[in-house]
């Protein structure tokens, strides 16, 4: 027996179909407006998600409450999560960026989205939905407003301890297909998650789906508050999309910088330590030795045993020379978290 749509069944999954041209346009991104999302679950249900102990401990108390009311109302604690939340992930995508798509999102869509919305809630918080669908211009407006807010309480302190997570997966991922391939990659993604006969399938709860992405390649996009397992993305405009939880994230993935660093320090020395936690955007070897506050000869000396090290690469860009975080001190720097 076939399993039904909605309802939880173990046999349900999404087959992502991908032509040759598919498989070497997949790639991936990072969506702030996914994991906004999640937080907002995890803070709806705290118990199950232990992974998120700490982070969740300084929060709760500071979180605004009206603006965090309207985004579970719309959020919702399980299930469906409505498509203007997320903006197409990119590598280089930033909560400014998704603010600003969701303040400018089609109206249209997203009074479709209330009305999937709508038929999977009941009470107080379906009445909210209908009057969203009935007025989704003003919706928008108040959505965008609580989203900045909430995100400034819940997850812009700790945002930079996240997208090293973030950008430490991607990095790992990026290795294993240069080593093993894709579909060596896709294995190891999740245990719900495997590739054969040019497909990559998701095992989800209550959902299948067969998806055809004609030439459009797969967004694959790690997650530090979905940690409990993988979420799609199929329906146009957007292009098709597996969210999956990054590895390493454990319970003190929050820790703020001094912690981190001081981690790190014990490993590489408190300066070099610094350098490499800095190393996420490329500089050159005044502006680290501006920031770390020493010479720039000390700093061309710790960014050579750095670089000797694999965890930094130096590239020249015209009359500069660029230092930037390898995927290997990506690694490093998502092992300490």
């Amino acid at each position: 027996m076939s399993p039904i749509e909605g309802i939880e069944h173990p046999d349900h999954r999404v087959e992502f179909q991908l032509s040759p041209g598919d498989i070497q346009a997949v790639r991936f991104g990072v969506s702030p407006g996914h994991e906004l999302a999640h937080a907002v679950r995890i803070l709806l249900r705290p118990q199950q998600h232990p992974l998120q102990w700490g982070w969740l401990r300084a929060v709760r108390d500071r979180l605004p409450r009206e603006s965090f009311e309207l985004l579970a109302a719309v959020i919702g604690d399980d299930g469906y999560l409505p498509d203007f939340l997320t903006a197409a992930p990119h590598w280089d995508m930033t909560p400014e960026a998704e603010l600003a798509a969701l303040r400018t999102t089609a109206l249209e869509p997203m009074r479709v989205d209330f009305g999937k919305m709508v038929l999977r809630s009941t009470g107080a918080r379906q009445q909210a939905l209908r009057g969203m669908q009935h007025n989704p211009a003003r919706a928008r407006s108040m959505i965008a407003e609580a989203w900045s807010v909430v995100w400034d309480a819940a997850l812009a302190p700790v945002w930079p301890q996240l997208e090293r997570l973030l950008r430490a997966d991607i990095a790992v991922r990026a290795r294993t297909i240069a080593a093993s391939g894709l579909s060596g990659m896709a294995n190891d993604l999740h245990p719900k998650v495997s590739w054969g006969d040019g497909a990559v399938r998701v095992s989800l709860r209550k959902h299948s789906e067969q998806v055809d992405c004609h030439g459009s390649g797969l967004v694959l996009v790690p997650s530090v508050m979905s940690s409990w397992g993988c979420m799609v993305l199929t329906e146009p405009p957007a292009q098709p999309t597996l969210f999956y939880p990054a590895r390493g994230v454990t319970t003190g993935w929050a820790r703020d910088q001094v912690e981190i660093q001081a981690s790190l320090g014990a490993l590489l020395g408190p300066a070099r330590a610094g350098i490499l936690l800095g190393a996420g955007t490329a500089r050159t070897t005044s502006e680290v030795a501006d920031d770390a506050g020493i010479a720039a000869s000390t700093a061309s000396h710790h960014l050579t045993v750095l670089r000797k090290a694999g965890l930094i690469g130096s590239a020249r860009d015209g009359a500069r020379m660029l230092h930037l975080r390898t995927p290997l001190g990506e690694a490093m720097v998502g092992a300490v978290l």
